[in-house]
Order: structure tokens, then C-alpha cells, then sequence
């Protein structure tokens, strides 16, 4: 293979790409001991699906999400829920500052958090030496288990076998007496996005709970609790949404966790 720089143009492509889309490609030639980006264009993002708000924003907004670092129930296998009993552990504060660290060059007008122990000491430890005050929002506490909360995985499964397989393998139909968490916190998570997008300010971070997190998510691009478990969000993992002025989401970035195994910092 030579050494210049291949440039495919759309002339080079099927016509079975609407007229739209505009593919750019540049790929430099091993020679050059360098590979650079392959990248395909398309509209701005101005229109997505579902509208949050139903009412228009002051302006475009960008939120990051964040789940709370490793928790001493994370760490003993125990169900959580809505407990404030768990508290970050030494490897979750130090997840937390790493969180920090990365997020050191975004600007962020708001921080907002569950009121919960181990959200709380992240947001606190993540947004400390920035001058407003984190906001905490009650939308954003975790789900309420019930009589599943506290309890060690295997216990569980031996006390309440039915409780708790449901919830992990259709956890949208695990209800207590009639009381479905899941759409308590598909709620809750709707009520939250209003409350923060309806902030001023452009660019905001929020630190949370995972299954309040998915519920963020999904209920951002229009997924029902169904869906719940089709993906996962670790400890210190930062998603990206943008929003348009419509109030319409598009995912930018999904539990990114780079920050967590290396001095990565993000610029987005």
C-alpha cells in the first residue's frame, strides 16, 4: 500500500444513501505510523422523539449522570434500595475523586444529587471548590425494595425466593401489596428531568443511584421499565445526554469509565 492519504468521496458510495447523508473519510496509511478518524456526517442534532418537558427550554442543555462510587452494600453483595444505611467505602471515595478529577475541565452550572449517604458524599467530594451549593433533589433517591433492602444476595434467595427473583429477572412486575417500584421510579425519574432541565443554566451534573440511573435513561429516549435491565451503569460510570430546546434527548456518551483505571479527563 502506498503512502498517500485515501479520500473516499460520496462518489464512491451506493445510491442507496439518501441524499442527506454525507460520509467523510479519512484513513492515513500505516506508513505514516498513524490511523486517523473515520467519521460520517449527518444533520445536527435538532429533532429526536420523545420531549421530556413538553414545554420549550430556555436553551439547548447538557447533563452528565453519575453513579455514586463503590458503597459498603455494594461491597457486601447486599440489595440497597432506597437504605441510607450504605455508605461509600474507601475505594468508593476514591472513585469519587477520580470522578472529580476527570470532569476538572467541564464547566458545570448546577450539580444536583440524591439526598442519600453515598450519592451525597460523591456529589459533595465531586463538586467540591465549585461555588454554588449542590442541589438534592428527592426525585433522585433509589428505588424503594422493601423487606428485599439490607439483605445479603443469598439470603434473600433462601427468605424470599419469589420477591427476588422477580425482581431480578422482570423486575418491572416485582410489586409489594400492589406497590410496583419500578413505576414509582419511572415517575420519579420524570419528575426529575423536569426539575433539572427547567434549571437555569446549560450544562449541569447530576450523581445518583443505578436504578434511578436507568431509569434517567430510559425514560430519556422513550424506553418503558421493561427495559430496565438492558444495560448496566458501574460505580463512578458518567453518562451524556444532550438536550435540544424542545426538550428532546440524544445520548452522547453511555457509562463511560475510562477515569476509573487511568488519569483520563473528559472534554465534550
Amino acid at each position: 500500500m502506498g503512502s498517500g492519504l485515501i479520500i473516499l468521496t460520496t462518489t464512491h458510495l451506493p445510491q442507496k444513501f439518501p441524499k442527506f447523508y454525507i460520509p467523510r473519510f479519512r484513513i492515513q496509511c500505516s506508513s505514516s505510523g498513524a490511523v486517523d478518524s473515520v467519521t460520517g456526517g449527518a444533520y445536527d442534532f435538532s429533532k429526536a422523539t420523545t420531549s421530556l418537558t413538553q414545554k420549550l427550554l430556555s436553551s439547548p442543555k447538557k447533563v452528565t449522570l453519575v453513579r455514586h462510587g463503590l458503597s459498603s452494600w455494594n461491597d457486601e453483595s447486599r440489595v440497597q434500595g432506597s437504605s441510607n444505611l450504605s455508605i461509600l467505602t474507601q475505594t468508593g471515595i476514591m472513585q469519587a475523586e477520580k470522578c472529580k478529577k476527570a470532569l476538572v475541565n467541564i464547566h458545570f452550572d448546577q450539580c444536583f444529587s440524591s439526598p442519600i449517604s453515598r450519592a451525597k458524599s460523591t456529589a459533595e467530594i465531586l463538586w467540591s471548590g465549585r461555588e454554588e451549593p449542590v442541589i438534592f433533589l428527592d426525585t433522585l433517591k433509589e428505588a424503594h425494595l422493601f423487606h428485599l433492602e439490607g439483605m445479603k444476595t443469598v439470603e434473600a434467595m433462601q427468605r424470599y425466593p419469589k420477591d427476588h427473583t422477580t425482581w431480578r429477572e422482570d423486575p418491572s412486575n416485582f410489586n409489594v401489596n400492589g406497590v410496583y417500584p419500578l413505576r414509582q421510579v419511572w415517575e420519579a425519574a420524570s419528575v426529575a428531568w423536569k426539575e433539572i432541565l427547567f434549571t437555569p443554566g446549560e450544562n449541569f451534573v447530576v450523581v445518583t443511584h443505578k436504578s434511578i440511573l436507568r431509569a434517567l435513561i430510559c425514560t430519556a429516549l422513550g424506553l418503558p421499565p421493561e427495559r430496565f435491565r438492558a444495560f448496566d451503569v458501574n460505580n463512578g460510570g458518567i453518562t451524556v445526554f444532550k438536550f435540544n430546546v424542545e426538550g428532546e434527548a440524544m445520548l452522547q456518551s453511555l457509562n463511560m469509565t475510562a477515569h476509573m483505571y487511568t488519569d483520563h479527563t473528559y472534554i465534550y
